[in-house]
Parts: structure tokens; C-alpha cells; sequence
């Protein structure tokens, strides 16, 4: 009984001692300790630690509605409006290139010469053939004249005015064959000298002086392209060239102002300044690939364009009404669908599905998903999340381009 209540008394005494004041020498220790309670964490207030914490900044731009046309693009090549490839007629060596590779060159310009001996020397001998073949036809002729009265006289026999009027026509059929004769060798000689067909830009040579040209020696000597205007060519398919035989169709009813216009985007990015109207659709369209060429003709002042360049041909194909466009880098994907972040009138952010339709160059068209009047994240996305507080900032809207893109 005596040790249960010794045990009871050091207990009590034990408990008490928790509560006496500290030694002197241990008051510092005791500070610290407190301190360190106060920064645990939970240690302070939900409002104090909230206002430790910066709400991220971020830039938004309001949702708009906008009627824009879509365009439909297409790969082109240049062409030449006229490609003429330049040959040698007749067989013979080169001895003069009159032209600048690369230049212009108006019709009819001298280009090349051919060697034009060897075809004077056979022009005058078919003349000398022509002078000869007349000089038959001239006697034969006087003696028809002379046999004529003497036959009617029986001064001479029927079979000789007979044989006398056959070598006249022989005689004048001689004389057709040599001036035939002759005006192939003076188209021979001619050809001697090679012209431009047409205005245009000459291309390189393809034989050098001394060379032996002709119909089956070298082949081309070079090409000359007419580039103003130019050609552009581009397959399309057959369901792209019904909707397009439509537009085409109605504009061939307007005014050559009103008239449907193609734009033409070069290698380089930039669009070129001048307008392309249609010119023609290939007669069938390819089996194999289910498409048809389309060629479309644009001015080309200053040669610009060359034949072999590629670039990209678009027209308007239809107007989507309405259309809500956003920043292509405020629209986020994940595994094929995609999102915006959205800012409420709490300034707290949303993630939101949405459906998107065509690609308007740095804008993208939003089926669904967005109303007018919504402000979507387009800088700092990438640091919030769904719920949190942020500080929006609303930044100007993007200069709309005028050539949306029908995928």
C-alpha cells in the first residue's frame, strides 16, 4: 500500500516538473524551440500563406466573331505560256551563235547560222536547172506555133504536131519541177539562219560552234520560253474540280473586274502581287491518280517568274459565317483532342474542349467548344492548371490574314 502511493506522489511530481520554470541557462534553448514550432508547416494561417504565393501572369485574348473566306491551295509548276524548242532543219556546222544565254529575244531575232555554203552553192544550180528547163519549154512552144499551120496544110504528118504539143507540156512541167527545185534550195539556204519563233527568254546552248547540226545530229540547239504572262500547272482532284468548275462557272458571268482571282505564293513565302485567272482544264482527267491539271495564267512583268519554279496556287473556295478564330498557340492537343485554357469573370482558369476547324495561317477556326466573349490563355499557358487563380492581361488581337486554308 505504501508503494502504491509513492508511485502516485512520483507521478504527480514528475507531471509538475514539466511545468517549472525554466533554468536561466536553458531560457535560450526554449526560444528557439518555439520559433521552431511557428514555421513547421501548418504552422501559420491558410490566408497567410496565401499571400506568400504569386498568382502567375498571363496574357489572354478575347473571342471574336468574324466572316472569313476559305481558301483551298493547291502545288503548282511554271511554265511558259509558249515553249519553243529551238532546232536545226538542215545538216550542217555551226559557225555563229548570235544570241546572249539567258537573255530576251523578240521574234524573228537572228540566233544561230549555220555554214550557208554548201546550200548557196545548191540554190544556184537549181536556178541554172530553172533556166535550162524554160528554154525547153520556150522551143517546144514555138514549134507547136510552126507545126500547127503545116499540119492543117498536111504539110507534115498529124503525129508530129502531136509529139511537138506533148514535149511542150512535158517541157512546162519541167520548168514546175525546177522552180520547186529552186524554192527548196532558197528555204534550205533559209534555214541557215535560225530565228526566235516567238518573243521569250533563251536558254543555253546546246552546241558550240564547229559543231555538225541538224534534224537528227544534236537535237535542240536551245529553248525560248514566253514568261509574260506565265502558266501555272497543278493537279487537283475531281471532287476539288467540280467545286471549282462551279466558281468558275459563275464568275465567267461577271465582269472581267469581279472575276474570280487566284494568288500565287512563292518558295520563299511571300505572295505574289499580281492575280491569276483561270485558263484551262486538262481535256480528261488522269485514271490513275484521279486528278486533272488546271492551268492558270499570271502577269509577269520584269520576268520575275521562270519556267520550273513551284509555288502555291489559292482561291477562295467558300465563306464560313461567323467564325470564331483563335492563336494556334493558345489551342493545346493531347492524344489527338484538343483544349484552351479559358479565364472566367474570377479570374480563375478553365480547360475546355473544343473542336477546330480550318487552319487560317497563325489563326485557328473553332467549330465548338468557345463563345464570343471568352477570354483564352495565349502567353503562359504552360504554367496553369484547371482552377487556378491568374492574373489575366489582355493583349491586342492578331492581325487576321486574308487567306484562310481549306484542309
Amino acid at each position: 500500500m505504501r508503494d502504491g502511493k509513492n508511485s502516485v506522489v512520483r507521478r504527480r511530481s514528475s507531471v509538475y516538473g514539466l511545468f517549472r520554470p525554466l533554468p536561466a541557462q536553458n531560457a535560450f534553448f526554449g526560444v528557439i524551440l518555439t520559433a521552431g514550432l511557428l514555421v513547421l508547416p501548418g504552422g501559420l494561417p491558410e490566408r497567410a500563406q496565401a499571400q506568400t504565393t504569386p498568382v502567375p501572369e498571363v496574357e489572354v485574348m478575347a473571342v471574336t466573331q468574324k466572316d472569313v473566306p476559305v481558301y483551298s491551295e493547291w502545288i503548282g509548276t511554271t511554265e511558259g505560256l509558249v515553249n519553243a524548242t529551238i532546232r536545226a532543219q538542215v545538216t550542217g556546222y555551226l559557225s555563229k551563235q548570235l544570241y546572249k544565254e539567258g537573255a530576251t529575244v523578240k521574234k524573228g531575232e537572228l540566233m544561230f547560222e549555220i555554214d550557208p555554203r554548201t546550200f548557196k552553192a545548191a540554190m544556184d544550180q537549181a536556178e541554172a536547172q530553172l533556166a535550162m528547163a524554160k528554154a525547153r519549154l520556150g522551143k517546144t512552144e514555138l514549134d507547136v506555133k510552126r507545126y500547127r499551120p503545116l499540119a492543117k496544110e498536111s504539110a507534115i504528118s498529124q503525129q508530129e504536131l502531136d509529139d511537138a504539143i506533148q514535149a511542150n507540156l512535158a517541157a512546162k512541167a519541167g520548168v514546175q519541177a525546177a522552180e520547186a527545185n529552186v524554192e527548196q534550195a532558197r528555204l534550205n539556204l533559209s534555214f541557215t539562219r535560225i530565228t526566235s519563233p516567238v518573243d521569250g527568254i533563251a536558254g543555253s546552248a546546246n552546241a558550240q560552234i564547229g559543231d555538225l547540226v541538224g534534224p537528227t545530229q544534236t537535237g535542240e540547239l536551245t529553248t525560248v520560253s514566253t514568261v509574260d504572262p506565265i502558266k501555272v500547272i497543278f493537279p487537283i482532284s475531281e471532287q476539288q474540280y467540280m467545286s471549282l468548275a462551279r466558281e468558275i462557272a459563275k464568275s465567267g458571268n461577271r465582269s472581267e473586274s469581279e472575276r474570280a482571282r487566284l494568288d500565287l505564293l512563292l518558295s520563299d513565302g511571300s505572295v505574289y502581287p499580281e492575280k491569276g485567272t483561270f485558263s484551262f482544264a486538262e481535256r480528261q482527267v488522269d485514271v490513275k491518280t484521279g486528278t486533272i491539271r488546271i492551268a492558270v495564267i499570271f502577269p509577269n512583268p520584269g520576268n520575275l517568274l521562270r519556267p520550273g519554279q513551284y509555288g502555291r496556287v489559292r482561291t477562295a473556295m467558300d465563306t464560313k459565317k461567323g467564325a470564331i478564330m483563335v492563336p494556334q498557340r493558345a489551342v493545346m492537343e493531347l492524344q489527338g483532342n484538343y483544349q484552351v485554357a479559358v479565364v472566367g469573370p474570377d479570374n480563375k482558369v478553365g480547360i475546355r474542349p473544343v473542336k477546330t476547324g480550318e487552319r487560317v495561317d497563325n489563326l485557328w477556326v473553332i467549330s465548338s467548344g468557345l463563345e464570343p466573349g471568352d477570354r483564352v490563355i495565349v502567353e503562359g499557358i504552360q504554367k496553369v492548371k484547371g482552377g487556378m487563380q491568374v492574373n489575366p492581361k489582355l493583349m491586342e488581337p492578331e492581325s487576321r490574314p486574308q487567306a484562310p486554308k481549306k484542309e
